[in-house]
């Protein structure tokens, strides 16, 4: 059997006395959408900054293509290969929609026009094409989503977490970040997603881990999520039980 691509091993991480993570294990295949899912508070920012080198998990392992990746920091984790975008969008706001994307590729690309002309595919890719020189603080809420978005695209991720990208947005803008997302999966982009909004989610994830007060609840098919009825009493609600 082929190595998974994301090996989380018994991770736990406490802050001030507060466990956030409480050993976590799971793996992510290559090419896969998994969905991370859970009610506030059950520890998904959490993983995620441990994931992405934010924090050094206290203990247990991350492992990228079988190499550990857990404590190096968030700089050598996306020069590994992970990208992430965050719930509180992050955008440089006196610089333009372009400038922000470049500093993601400038991550890979050190000469100016190769980072810019890296940034402008991306900017297309992502439909924004026409909003390149648009300063960040002047763009719509949906279009900074799709600037975070851009900006990971930009360090050319193997692995790309995105942090309720859908959250907010009319139902017409979220179809759009569907389709966007099913489009950067399509370019063999593996993707972890936090979001609450599940009828969205269900539909476009291959499998979900579900947390729930820094613990694993438990992990399967969209379909056998839904039907546990330790996530439905933690999270769903009974709109799910049908």
């Amino acid at each position: 059997m082929a190595e998974p691509l994301l090996d989380i091993r018994g991770v736990s991480k406490s802050f001030g006395g507060v466990a956030a993570n409480v050993d976590i294990s799971f793996t992510v295949t290559a090419g896969e959408i998994l969905g991370l899912i859970g009610p506030n508070g059950a520890g998904k920012s959490s993983l995620f900054n441990s994931i992405a080198g934010e924090v050094k998990p206290d203990q247990g392992s991350i492992r990228l293509d079988g190499t550990v990746i857990s404590g190096l920091g968030p700089v050598a984790c996306a020069a590994r290969g992970i990208g992430r975008t965050f719930q509180v969008v992050r955008s440089f706001d006196s610089m333009t929609l372009l400038e922000n994307v470049m500093v993601g590729s400038f991550l890979r690309h050190r000469n100016t026009g190769t980072a810019m002309a890296k940034a402008l595919d991306v900017i297309g890719f992502c439909g924004l094409a026409a909003r390149a020189d648009v300063p960040a603080h002047d763009l719509t809420p949906p279009e900074k989503r799709r600037l975070e978005v851009a900006r990971a695209l930009a360090t050319e991720p193997r692995l790309l977490l995105l942090d309720e990208i859908l959250t907010g947005l009319t139902p017409t803008e979220a179809q759009a970040g569907v389709d966007l997302i099913r489009a950067v999966r399509a370019r063999g982009v593996t993707i972890i997603m936090v979001e609450h909004v599940m009828e969205v989610l269900l539909p476009l994830i291959d499998r979900a881990v579900v947390l729930n007060l820094g613990r694993k609840l438990c992990e399967g098919t969209p379909q056998s999520v839904v039907r546990n009825p330790d996530v439905i009493r933690a999270y769903l609600g009974d709109r799910f039980v049908a």
